[in-house]
């Protein structure tokens, strides 16, 4: 292992696809150990296989992070199998898209609840075992909808909560080592753009072509593009660097 210190555990949710996964899997090549987290236990167990099948260590952990008791009887037992986890990626996340005078507050909570609400009980869960080690990494997904999406009142509401519970995260945590970043993905092409292309009627096709044209490095992202992002955030070498987001999003964001 050559640009981590040895033996660290890493935590990341919402990994059972997508761009979790695509972390998950490339975290493990950094050497890490890596626990996949994911309401879904058989897609993580999935992605563990792969992980195991590629020399690497991880365990798959099915879990609700909106669920306090649930969230710390996860980290608990991750301690136990893996070691105690210091890089954290919050990750899961959910859309319930619809035009304000339509959104429900069940759709208003649902999003809220497992972006912010989540991200806040697996920090607190893992921060001590970061604390006690002197060294940790917290990334946090947020996304270019953090500045506003026609549709996206609660998913853009969370999207921007994330980026300010990540700054306050950095304020309290750097003197004992930790840092604190968030990722804003652009554009990426996963089963959940995929189902953003359906609920507005489009192929997918036509839709990612609408996209990528307005995207200065001409074509959209994969999930590589941010578990890239993740794996410098979480490297030995960039501990001073907190508090920043970073839009990955193959242009400018404002």
């Amino acid at each position: 292992m050559t640009s981590h210190t040895p033996t660290r555990t890493a935590v990341v949710t919402g990994a059972g696809r997508g761009i979790g996964a695509g972390v998950a899997k490339r975290l493990a090549s950094d050497g890490f150990a890596v626990a996949v987290l994911d309401v879904d236990e058989v897609a993580c167990r999935q992605v563990v296989g792969e992980i195991e099948t590629t020399g690497g260590r991880g365990t798959a952990v099915g879990v609700d992070v909106t669920d306090e008791a649930a969230v710390h009887s996860a980290v608990e037992r991750i301690a136990d199998e893996l070691g105690g986890p210091t890089v954290l990626v919050n990750n899961a996340g959910i859309i319930r898209d619809n035009l304000l005078f339509k959104m429900t507050a069940e759709e208003w909570d649902a999003v809220l609840n497992v972006h912010l609400r989540g991200a806040f009980l697996m920090t607190r869960a893992v921060q001590g075992y970061m604390t006690a080690a002197g060294w940790g990494r917290i990334v946090n997904l947020s996304s270019t909808s953090a500045l506003g999406n026609r549709g996206q009142a609660n998913y853009s509401a969370a999207k921007a909560g994330v980026q300010g519970f990540t700054k306050t995260l950095a304020l309290e945590m750097g003197k004992f080592g930790v840092t604190a970043n968030a990722i804003a993905p652009g554009f990426i092409e996963t089963d959940m753009t995929m189902a953003t292309a359906d609920r507005l009627g489009y192929s997918f096709a036509d839709f990612k072509a609408a996209i990528v044209k307005d995207i200065p490095v001409g074509r959209g992202g994969l999930a590589a593009d941010i578990a890239h992002a993740v794996s410098f955030f979480a490297s030995q070498g960039a501990g001073f660097i907190s508090g920043q987001v970073l839009y990955v999003a193959g242009g400018p964001q404002a």
